[in-house]
């Protein structure tokens, strides 16, 4: 049987929000334990899901059509920005604690904001196979 979840695109938007839901637990207990002596911020590692989606769906088969100026060009001929190279620096309190509450909370909100386009992505994904089938929305 064929459900949302065998359509490659609907798995990796799937495998990014399990990512997130994770993150944000990590996140939490970071903050739970600001005060704790001795506790050092965790974090999970990134995963290029960038590379995980081509995989899925197999980009390099279908290639964008520009038969107008105003179109946009195939996404191999766009300019990315550049990495920015951050230094990292970390505050330790007397006590021997590392937890910055502000930069946690910081990645608490972009975990959050993620996880909520990935949420309108699916939803509208959902509604376009709907519509797609003739079930409306």
């Amino acid at each position: 049987m064929m459900t949302l979840q065998n359509i490659p695109l609907m798995k990796a938007m799937s495998a990014k929000m399990n990512y997130l839901e994770k993150r944000q637990g990590v996140l939490s207990e970071n903050i739970a334990n600001a005060d704790t002596p001795n506790y050092r911020a965790r974090d999970l590692t990134k995963v290029d899901f960038g590379s995980v989606l081509k995989d899925v769906v197999k980009t390099d088969r279908v290639r964008l059509a520009t038969t107008q100026p105003g179109h946009m060009p195939p996404p191999g001929e766009i300019e990315t920005a550049k990495d920015a190279k951050q230094k990292i620096t970390y505050e330790v309190a007397p006590a021997g604690n590392a937890v910055i509450i502000e930069e946690q909370m910081v990645k608490a909100n972009e975990t959050n904001m993620e996880y909520t386009l990935l949420t309108n992505l699916m939803r509208k994904q959902s509604g376009m196979i709907r519509t797609a089938l003739g079930r409306g929305q």
